[in-house]
């Protein structure tokens, strides 16, 4: 290899070492001198080197020093242009084709996003980007989801991201704010937003209700939020530890059944948090008693409605309407028939 291009080949290597070096101060994590040499297969005196070539670029990376010296990005200044490396670029443009967007007026912005994307990428990271175009087929239960508006979406995170209290009013199905004297009417709440989840299509708020003195999970497309309180508040644990795992086993969601062409319902002798658990997104969980559940569903079709309740392999009565019961009866009959 010739002198000049060795030069070229060792400017190429610093060059790629350094945006890896920006992407993981980027994280968010705080990192040793000897993590991040040993993450880069370099000397701990290169990654302060290179560190320093990140501050001359206008990257805001703090620094303690000493033998067991630690990096950080920092707070304040102005923040350079983004830059991924190939795995972040790759995860991004995977995450835009896939994701669902149950956002009212956002439907086109995932793939502008994606082309924006691609438009400052360099030539051999957008073919390893192209590689992987994908197409994604929405579940089912996802169409049942209703839209979400960006605003109050907007309003609902920047209050659980500052920590701050949420006033809101509850919003009726049909997208009506109820007014006293209404059935439905409840003065606004008071809330400690914790997590945003998103499961099956639907935003939920978990968020203990300061008026009640509990723990609720609450629909975002139900919610109007009121002026920002500012008011912070000391975060508590979720019961369980899990945001996720909360609303999945919850049966309280405030949630209703979707729009489905069957719509049926029976009392599952199950208790109603292991159904919620597994309930698929637009139906009901209401407990009935001890070890059991009023569960309200809907499908394509009856046979549909009845194959859902057969996997959770338990008992059901008080079965509604006539539809569902004769469809329980046929498929029974059909299974019973097989040799």
């Amino acid at each position: 290899m010739s002198a000049s291009a060795a030069r070229m080949a060792g400017m190429a290597a610093t060059s790629t070492r350094t945006l890896t070096l920006l992407s993981l101060l980027q994280a968010g994590r705080t990192w040793s001198g000897a993590d991040l040499a040993a993450r880069l297969e370099v000397s701990t005196r290169t990654v302060r080197r290179d560190v320093e070539t990140l501050r001359g670029l206008g990257y805001p990376v703090s620094a303690s020093r000493g033998p067991s010296g630690t990096y950080r990005w920092g707070a304040g200044g102005t923040l350079p242009p983004l830059v991924l490396d190939e795995e972040q670029a790759v995860a991004v443009a995977l995450a835009l084709q896939t994701a669902p967007v149950p956002v009212a007026g956002l439907g086109d912005a995932a793939p502008r996003a994606l082309a924006t994307l691609r438009q400052v990428m360099s030539p051999g990271l957008r073919a390893r980007v192209d590689a992987v175009r994908v197409t994604a087929v929405p579940h089912a239960w996802d169409f049942a989801a209703p839209p979400l508006d960006p605003d109050v979406l907007a309003a609902v995170g920047a209050a659980v991201s500052r920590g701050h209290v949420l006033r809101v009013d509850a919003v009726a199905a049909d997208g009506a704010r109820p007014v006293p004297g209404e059935v439905g009417f409840r003065p606004p709440r008071r809330l400690e937003p914790h997590d945003l989840v998103v499961w099956a299509g639907r935003w939920y708020l978990v968020a203990f209700d300061l008026d009640a003195g509990d723990w609720a999970v609450l629909r975002v497309d139900r919610l109007h939020p009121l002026a920002a309180t500012g008011t912070p508040f000391a975060r508590r644990e979720v019961p369980g530890g899990s945001a996720e795992a909360f609303v999945t086993t919850r049966p309280d969601r405030g949630d209703t059944p979707a729009g489905w062409p069957c719509l049926g319902s029976v009392v599952l002798h199950l208790p109603a948090p292991v159904v919620a658990r597994w309930a698929p997104g637009g139906s009901v969980v209401e407990d009935a008693g001890p070890g059991r559940c009023r569960f309200t569903l809907g499908a394509w079709s009856w046979a549909g409605v009845a194959g859902i309740l057969a996997t959770f392999d338990a008992p059901v009565s008080e079965v509604e309407p006539a539809g569902l019961r004769e469809a329980l009866r046929t498929l029974s009959a059909r299974f019973a028939a097989i040799s």
